[in-house]
């Protein structure tokens, strides 16, 4: 398909129906060996499966809700061995944070965003954001059993060499300090495109983080390459749907994890029921998968599909 197209945008036979018949080949090829999709997706990657810890987007931000907070996605991470165990946990976070957005801030400030997560106007400064959070998995009975998280998306408040942080103008440099600020005080374990898409330099700056690439590597074999060489991440973000083939996934996937950087199966912002990803994060054995707040059915179905995939012995 891929020479078929003969494009570097996928643009003559459309990504969306490329990565539609390749995932379909990925099944069908499944269902022929009679194996189940794990172990099939596994003997492709020559991988060893294992369940993916979960980041789960509770509060919205940025391009993908209607508010003034900065960053895109502000995750928790609960800290258990089995999923089940994972998704409950997430789960009485997310309801203990719904109630104390409605009992702080009122009538809408339980509306969610793209990704499931709250996205209410109120809410400005990130540092308030993430102290909403531990208040939530205080009173939800799991004080320091949940990781914090961010994706920044930051390309979307740079603008002529700074960034609009918390109303505040910043210089990439600034902007380090900040991060090193939070991650101190509340013991974030990963940061998601914390600069701009194209400063590979900023990214290879901040430490003591996991330094997750999206928008800079855009699960793109040449852009993996450039950001490996300028030391810019230790986390690839993979979307199947981003790169539009499983194939070229695959060869993201190795490109990644030969350098010693670890990978984050995703969803996307526009999702669909399908729980392929869910698979191919459990296949990879990568650890880690990002697949939106436990609410809506485009996220929760990954999430039960994990569950079916534990109970069936995985």
């Amino acid at each position: 398909m891929i020479k078929l197209d003969g494009t570097d945008t996928k643009k003559k036979l459309g990504a969306n129906a490329i990565l539609g018949v390749s995932l379909a080949c990925a099944r069908a090829g499944a269902s022929a060996s009679g194996k189940d999709l794990v172990s099939y997706l596994a003997e492709l990657a020559g991988t060893k499966p294992k369940m993916p810890r979960l980041f789960f987007n509770v509060l919205n931000g940025g391009k993908h809700a209607d508010s003034k907070l900065a960053v895109q996605e502000l995750m928790i991470v609960p800290k258990f061995s089995k999923a089940s165990k994972n998704i409950q946990a997430a789960s009485e976070v997310y309801h203990s944070l719904k109630n104390i957005l409605h009992s702080t801030y009122g009538a809408g400030a339980t509306n969610v965003g793209d990704e499931g997560g709250f996205a209410l106007e109120k809410l400005h400064k990130v540092e308030d954001a993430l102290k909403l959070l531990q208040k939530a998995i205080s009173k939800a009975g799991y004080k320091g059993k949940v990781d914090l998280a961010m994706d920044c998306a930051a390309s979307e408040f740079y603008a002529n060499g700074k960034y609009i942080m918390d109303g505040k103008k910043l210089s990439s440099k600034e902007l380090l300090k900040y991060y090193d600020s939070l991650i101190k005080k509340f013991g974030i374990i990963s940061i998601e495109d914390p600069f701009n898409e194209e400063d590979f330099e900023s990214f290879s700056f901040l430490k003591n983080v996991q330094v997750v690439g999206d928008d800079l590597t855009v699960t793109n074999p040449e852009r993996i390459e450039v950001a490996i060489r300028e030391k810019s991440c230790t986390c690839l973000l993979l979307k199947v749907n981003q790169i539009g083939t499983l194939t070229e996934s695959l060869e993201s996937f190795n490109l990644a994890t030969k350098a010693g950087w670890k990978v984050m199966v995703s969803h996307r912002s526009g999702e669909t029921t399908d729980t392929f990803i869910a698979d191919l994060a459990l296949a990879l054995g990568c650890g880690q998968l990002k697949a939106g707040a436990p609410c809506r059915g485009e996220r929760t179905a990954k999430y039960n599909q994990l569950l079916r995939l534990e109970q069936s012995g995985y």
